[in-house]
């Protein structure tokens, strides 16, 4: 007499929720929502003086507590959103565009130019970020245009080689060789082939990017080269807010942790984006 074994029953396993991508998008939502309608989460006016208030601690009045002129925290971090998102994208689309310049004419040039590229990327590399800012301060003042050119300038040669090397790789792939092979123009195939192919990781590199830019900023503001107080740009709270540290630690935690926390949201969804398109190619 035989007996048979009924196999094991097969269970479904549910594909892993991604609650971090979850979580990040809802933190950039939030961002979102203070740069298109700061007047809607705030809760108090970010201009509006009241002496008797200030340097209060954080309450159920002003959650994030009051500055030395008695300005609620909370709304002034809410309305200085937009310009310092404004300040971390537009030093990434400098920093890019000049990236994007820089590496696809030492990926496609020829010998010289590729060689006069990279000379001027090192130059650039090797070029202190800080003092650049001080160079840039003494001809065009501090601003937010100063903190937008000196941190795009500074992060470009980075960002310049790793284009380089995309383009490289691109000009080196099977399908280019193919295309060659066929007798199609050369600037059709940079155009159709190598740039697209080559370009396409920037997509995440730009959302790492704007973080990184405004840290940067953040860091420049609070050592007094960026945009001046009164303004609510997160920089500038920190640059405020350090006279006080050993009576009111929240001028500068609490904005801090602001900048933290979106660098930490659009740094995920960069690794998120980047992981997306690796898969996609393999």
């Amino acid at each position: 007499m035989t007996t048979t074994v009924a196999p094991p029953a097969r269970t479904r396993t549910r594909p892993p929720r991604p609650w971090g991508l979850y979580l990040t998008l809802a933190t950039l939502a939030a961002f979102a929502a203070a740069v298109a309608a700061p007047g809607l989460l705030a809760t108090h006016h970010p201009f509006t003086i009241d002496y008797d208030q200030a340097l209060l601690p954080p309450s159920t009045t002003h959650w994030f507590g009051t500055d030395e002129s008695g300005r609620d925290l909370y709304s002034r971090v809410v309305h200085g959103a937009r310009e310092s998102l404004a300040i971390g994208v537009g030093a990434t689309c400098v920093g890019l565009v000049l990236a994007l310049v820089l590496g696809t004419a030492a990926g496609l040039g020829g010998r010289l130019l590729a060689g006069s590229v990279g000379r001027v990327v090192e130059v650039l590399f090797a070029f202190p970020q800080l003092l650049l800012a001080l160079l840039l301060i003494a001809v065009l003042g501090p601003s937010a245009l100063t903190q937008v050119l000196a941190v795009g300038i500074g992060a470009a040669p980075g960002y310049a080689r790793m284009v380089r090397g995309q383009v490289l790789q691109a000009k080196a792939s099977p399908y280019v060789e193919a295309a060659a092979a066929l007798g199609r123009p050369r600037t059709r195939i940079v155009l159709e082939h190598v740039l697209p192919n080559a370009l396409r990781p920037l997509v995440a590199i730009f959302a790492l990017a704007v973080g990184q830019s405004i840290v940067w900023a953040s860091g420049l503001s609070f050592l007094g080269l960026g945009v001046a107080p009164p303004s609510p740009e997160w920089g500038a709270l920190l640059d405020a807010g350090r006279t006080y540290i050993t009576t009111a630690w929240w001028l500068v935690v609490i904005p801090g942790l602001v900048v933290v926390v979106l660098a930490l949201a659009t740094t995920t969804l960069g690794r998120h984006l980047q992981d997306h398109l690796e898969k996609g190619e393999k």
